[in-house]
């Protein structure tokens, strides 16, 4: 008999895991073990499409409804891993259940950062991570005429500030830094800021809540002080603030971490038969030599394929560019890079930023480093990413003349 291999996590890594193993012809005994009781489905579109109503909870799934049956998969639904014993290869479940393991998979994600200031657990005070977060926020906001603030300027704030206005809500994006998605450089950055403003969004940059302040009838939220001793009406608050790597089973186990369970390029621990993949993994970057964790689901989607071939046996790395994609107040972004090498890289554009209706229209921003494109992203011109990918992954020389010129297509220099 096949020894057993065992998949702790409900979300993309998870699944792409298990479908991965399947394809790569194991079929012995393969568990998952899933602290939710749904089957492993995307996050992505639980701040974009899902929010707004446009995709149902069948299209989130992993893999279609009936696979890991189909599969001989033994998925355990709200079930939790309490404890890793590496020396017995076993796991133990908070029901005190022991699951034996030849191979183990850590696909435990991450969970948001919380807000530590007065009023933060009152009700209308939501954090986003899970199906059931975007369906409560879907329902307070698809009626309309609410005061939403929404704490964080990142991708996910600045996406449920797209999807709130569209509902037809009033709303505020308060961050601790004077410019919104920090990991862009400030002209990009302000394209989506101006976007949002023109839609009616307010920011309020650089602020941050002191207090969250209760209704004098109930115990739900009213408004919120700044630390600049503003105060502002909110009938519901967003905090979207970032998230923290779930690494409590590594940690008690006694792996080796730093910002996630640290890992080879293969996604191997530092402990024997146990592997980590998803939000939660600090993987090697062959390109760069750096460990980097990725919270973009594209690092999920191609890790969970990585690690099932590495636990096969095959000579299996992760060393894709990274991809990520938002769709907000009429801009759709894909953007594929690495990120220690697009900052401070020289940033290269193809069409025009300096208006919301020009950006609209649509550009391309790519960064070059040392000759090579080590980053790139398209606004409303999807066809560009299969050639950003391949410019990418080439690490050819380019011209930059040529490459800032629009009448040159990009699949020319890329070659594609």
């Amino acid at each position: 008999m096949q020894q057993p291999i065992v998949i702790v996590g409900g979300g993309l890594a998870a699944g792409s895991a298990a479908k991965t193993l399947r394809q790569e012809g194991y079929d012995g005994p393969l568990t998952i073990i899933a602290a939710e009781r749904r089957e492993p489905y995307l996050r992505p579109p639980l701040s974009k499409e899902f929010l707004k109503g446009q995709e149902k909870e069948a299209d989130l799934l992993v893999n279609p409804s009936g696979w890991y049956e189909k599969n001989d998969v033994d998925l355990r639904l709200g079930e939790r891993a309490a404890q890793i014993i590496p020396g017995a290869h076993m796991l133990r479940l908070e029901s005190e259940a022991l699951v034996p393991y030849s191979k183990l998979l850590l696909a435990t994600g991450a969970q948001p950062r919380a807000l530590d200031v007065p009023g933060a657990q009152l009700e209308g005070v939501h954090s986003l991570r899970r199906l059931e977060d975007s369906l409560a926020l879907r329902e307070e906001l698809a009626g309309g005429g609410r005061r939403v603030v929404i704490v964080g300027s990142g991708w996910i704030g600045l996406e449920v500030a797209a999807a709130a206005r569209e509902y037809g809500n009033e709303v505020t994006v308060l961050g601790r830094h004077a410019s919104v998605l920090r990991q862009l450089e400030g002209p990009l950055a302000e394209v989506f800021r101006r976007a949002l403003e023109s839609e009616g969004v307010q920011f309020r940059l650089p602020a941050h809540p002191v207090e969250f302040v209760a209704a004098a009838d109930r115990e739900c939220v009213a408004g919120t002080v700044l630390n600049t001793g503003e105060r502002i009406g909110a009938d519901l608050v967003l905090v979207a603030v970032g998230v923290e790597p779930d690494t409590a089973l590594a940690e008690e186990a006694r792996l080796r971490l730093r910002d996630g369970i640290l890992t080879d390029a293969s996604l191997r621990t530092s402990a024997e038969d146990i592997f980590a993949a998803g939000d939660v993994a600090s993987s090697l970057q062959p390109r760069t030599g750096d460990h980097v964790r990725s919270e973009h689901w594209s690092n999920a989607l191609n890790g969970g394929k990585v690690a099932a071939k590495a636990i096969l046996g095959a000579d299996a790395q992760l060393d894709i560019a990274p991809y990520f994609y938002t769709d907000q107040a009429g801009l759709s972004m894909e953007y594929s890079g690495f990120g220690q090498l697009v900052r401070g890289a020289h940033l290269v554009l193809r069409g025009r930023i300096d208006t919301p209706e020009a950006a609209k229209e649509g550009f391309v921003a790519l960064w070059v480093r040392d000759g090579a494109v080590v980053g790139g992203m398209n606004v409303n011109t999807p066809r560009q990413q299969k050639a950003i990918k391949a410019l990418i992954a080439s690490r050819a020389p380019v011209d930059e003349a040529r490459l800032r010129d629009p009448a040159v297509p990009l699949p020319e220099l890329a070659g594609v």
